[in-house]
Parts: structure tokens; C-alpha cells; sequence
């Protein structure tokens, strides 16, 4: 039986000719999300601003905008509705009351599921929490800490496993990565909380994976062909990993994808991230990481030669120069 190949064999892509446009195109994309992040900012769930969290369980699936309706009758504040888990509990998020009194927040609660329970007989409560602003502000500064740490962490990673210009373009791609996902968040509003901040250090796991199976090919790849042209040698170590790369992001599109279909609005948010970062990831990891490298000044001659190494190798006579056709 024949097997599927995605991906032809014996690619020749010429990635690196194109590297100034994606280049530019990087540049464009990471000004506007910036932009985008500091014009329209993110829509904070109550995990960030605080707020109130009411769990109802109807007796059957609910309109979301006729349940949204009663509950703004009440002049309770702005509330934010989706289902969770299943179609017939839904999730009432509500700003917290302008007092820091706690009977206040107690009273808020009571207001509403007195409403709703006169409205929709046999509706359950199954819970009520609170974040106050005290307790948010430390989630957004241990979740920016958490996202800098891990940008950070895998730079120095790759500057000392491998030499510094894959540092830098390591962190380059990633923090591009990062604000990509920032600035589809501001784009769309869609809600940004823990979840999202899970999806975007996920997103950096996913995206330095790529990146390092690309930067060990090239490391290897230096080692080889110690006399090659880098611009030929980036092109043939991205080509040499472009089967894996496709193969990876697609399966895992389909997954997400999936995701996206039946995972609810619960889960949508977490999802788009995800989706959108696999395919930035990608293209960061083949147009910006790998291409960087070159504008960064790394040449093959820096690789230790095999005997430095400690590898078998041809004598130094007998060195290739170029890959085998």
C-alpha cells in the first residue's frame, strides 16, 4: 500500500530567499498587535479584573440572550453568560459590587438567583465564587511572570546548547509568537483568562519543539558540510525537517479543530489560541527563527569540527563540501 506523503521528497524550497519579506511581514504583524493590545486591550475575565461566578443548572437548555436580559434588569452590572460543560448549566460571570463589603457580595448573589430561580422554576445553584481585586491583581502578575519566564528560560536554553545567535533567534520567534496571540485576543475580544494564559505557555512548548528540530538539523547539518554556504544550508536542513513539521501541525490542527467544533464555548477561546499559535508557531519556526541566523552572522566554520568533537569523521583532507545530490 502506498503512503501518504503530505510532502514530497527531495524538497528544494528557497526559504531564505524570501526571509527579507517575511521579515517585514513579522515586522508588520508584531506593530499592529501591539497596537491592537494597547488601543483596544484585552477583554480581562473576572480571573483578572474580579469579580463574581454564579454555576446555575437549568432544567433544560436556556436561551443565553433571554437569561443575559433578566439578569440586566437587575442593574446588577454587565454579565457575561456561556455554558459549561453541558447546554443546561451555564456560567454567570458579574463585576463585584462597588463596595468591598462582603454582605455586599452575598446580597449581589442572593438578588440574582432569587431572580432566576422565580423565572425558571427547578433551576439549581450548584456553586458562587468570588475574586476580589487583591487576588487578580496577583493572577496577572504571576501569569505575565509565568509567560516571561518560559520566553526567557528556552532562549538561554537554546544559547547554551546550542551558540548565541540561536538564542536570540529563538527568542525572537517566540516572543513574536506570544504577541500574535495577544493581539488576536484584543482583535476579537474574546475572553482572556487562566485558561488562555495556559494556552499561550502551551503555545510556547509547541512552538520551540519546532524550533528545536529545525536548530538541530542545522547544528548537524554545520557540521557536515563545513564549507557550504549557509543560505544553502538553512534551505536544506528546513526542507530536510519540512515533512515533520507539516505532518505535526496538521495532526494536530485536526485535533484542535475537533476541539473547536465540540468542545463548547467553555473551551472555544482556549482553542482558537491554540489553532492560531500552531500555524504562527510554523511559520516563525521556517520564515524567522532559521533565516535569522544568517542575518545574526552564524557560519558553518563556528560548528567544532567531528574530531573536536569528540565524532568519527573523515580526515580533514576528506571533508565534504557540499551535500550529495
Amino acid at each position: 500500500m502506498r503512503l501518504l506523503k503530505l510532502v514530497p521528497d527531495n524538497t528544494n524550497i528557497g526559504f531564505v530567499r524570501l526571509r527579507y519579506w517575511a521579515f517585514g511581514l513579522t515586522a508588520l504583524l508584531t506593530v499592529l498587535a501591539i497596537g491592537a493590545v494597547a488601543v483596544r486591550g484585552l477583554n480581562l475575565g473576572v480571573d483578572f479584573i474580579g469579580g463574581v461566578m454564579i454555576e446555575a443548572k437549568f432544567k433544560a437548555p436556556p436561551s443565553l440572550d433571554q437569561v443575559r436580559g433578566q439578569i440586566d434588569r437587575l442593574g446588577v452590572g454587565e454579565a457575561s453568560l456561556q455554558t459549561f460543560g453541558a447546554a443546561d448549566t451555564v456560567s454567570i460571570r458579574l463585576p463585584n459590587p462597588a463596595t468591598s463589603d462582603e454582605g455586599a457580595t452575598n446580597r449581589l448573589v442572593n438578588k440574582v438567583e432569587g431572580d432566576l430561580k422565580a423565572h425558571y422554576p427547578g433551576i439549581v445553584f450548584n456553586q458562587a465564587n468570588t475574586v476580589s481585586g487583591k487576588v487578580s491583581g496577583e493572577l496577572i502578575r504571576n501569569g505575565l511572570l509565568a509567560v516571561f519566564l518560559a520566553v526567557l528560560g528556552i532562549a538561554v536554553f537554546s544559547w547554551l546548547r546550542y551558540e548565541w545567535q540561536f538564542g536570540v533567534s529563538t527568542f525572537v520567534a517566540i516572543a513574536h509568537d506570544v504577541l500574535m496571540t495577544l493581539g488576536f485576543f484584543a482583535l476579537t475580544s474574546l475572553e482572556f483568562d487562566l485558561n488562555i494564559v495556559a494556552a499561550v505557555l502551551t503555545i510556547i512548548g509547541y512552538s520551540i519543539n519546532d524550533k528545536i528540530v529545525i536548530d538541530d538539523r542545522i547544528r548537524e547539518n554545520m557540521r557536515k558540510y563545513r564549507q557550504m554556504d549557509m543560505r544553502a544550508l538553512v534551505d536544506l536542513s528546513v526542507n530536510e525537517t519540512l515533512p515533520r513539521t507539516v505532518m505535526t501541525s496538521l495532526t494536530i490542527l485536526l485535533a484542535l479543530a475537533s476541539l473547536l467544533i465540540f468542545g463548547g464555548p467553555v473551551l472555544r477561546g482556549f482553542t482558537a489560541a491554540m489553532m492560531l499559535g500552531v500555524v504562527v508557531g510554523t511559520y516563525s519556526s521556517i520564515y524567522v527563527s532559521s533565516s535569522l541566523l544568517i542575518t545574526l552572522g552564524l557560519k558553518p566554520q563556528i560548528a567544532q569540527s567531528p574530531r573536536k568533537a569528540g565524532l568519527k569523521g573523515p580526515p580533514s583532507g576528506a571533508e565534504r563540501v557540499g551535500p550529495k545530490r
